[in-house]
């Protein structure tokens, strides 16, 4: 009697790129947890040894580890690996270099579509993330020559106007809203800064690189990496301190 074995979770498809290897990612991110569970009970009490152990342990697959079978053979299993790790800092930093939630997504889904149609041209050796950071980051500058090709306000735009007093002493709860107050402060005067200061405040502060990581990532000296840090926070300073000295208004 055959065996009727149930379709692999992740099809190794090198027909399958872009968009909808992406989408086919997130559905089976979501599925990857329960399968875990069910393929290891499976292995343990009906001795299906020819179900893939890779499946069971990809949690340990490195990133490079990953990317090379992706190269390999257009794995989307292993696409998958990555998508579930990266996509939420990848989409932090895209959301904040562009200071809009919509962009930031477009742009998110845009760099793992990239990683995915450019596979091949990730070299053996180096780091992943770096490359991925890349890639993003590009899409970032892109994007902001665009939009000031179309003549789009930046957010520094909304700093002078910034109310501090929609929220005031009466609010409930009082102190949410005015940590909402600052945190949007902040959020706009970050978006403020000029380019070459804010992606190093993101990738340092809110991503937790190293100087020396993000003078890798943006082939730089480290140097030039520590100068443009003390220098964009003196001027996140210099915005914000007018603003937040003030403090929120009695009603």
């Amino acid at each position: 009697m055959s065996v009727v074995r149930p379709e692999p979770l992740f099809a190794n498809d090198p027909t399958k790129c872009g968009r909808g290897a992406y989408h086919l990612s997130r559905k089976a991110s979501d599925r990857h947890g329960k399968f875990r569970k069910l393929a290891s009970t499976a292995c343990e009490n009906h001795g299906m040894k020819w179900l893939p152990q890779l499946l069971l342990s990809r949690s340990d697959v490195s990133d490079e580890q990953a990317m090379r079978a992706l190269q390999i053979s257009g794995d989307h299993g292993a696409f998958t690996i990555l998508v579930r790790r990266w996509e939420t800092p990848i989409r932090r930093l895209c959301v904040r270099m562009t200071g809009d939630e919509h962009r930031g997504e477009d742009l998110t889904q845009e760099a793992f579509i990239r990683v995915f149609a450019n596979r091949r041209q990730f070299e053996h050796g180096r780091k992943f993330s770096t490359w991925l950071w890349r890639i993003a980051l590009n899409l970032c500058f892109e994007e902001a020559r665009r939009a000031g090709g179309r003549g789009e306000q930046p957010l520094e735009a909304d700093l002078k106007n910034a109310p501090l007093s929609q929220f005031t002493i009466g609010d409930t709860p009082e102190i949410c809203a005015i940590e909402r107050e600052r945190a949007e402060l902040v959020r706009v005067a970050l978006s403020s800064l000029p380019e070459t200061y804010r992606v190093v405040v993101i990738l340092r502060e809110y991503e937790g690189l190293k100087c020396r990581e993000i003078a890798e990532l943006l082939e730089i000296p480290e140097g030039t990496v520590k100068w443009r840090m003390a220098e964009a926070l003196t001027q996140l300073g210099q915005r914000l301190r007018p603003l937040l000295s003030d403090g929120p208004r009695q009603a």
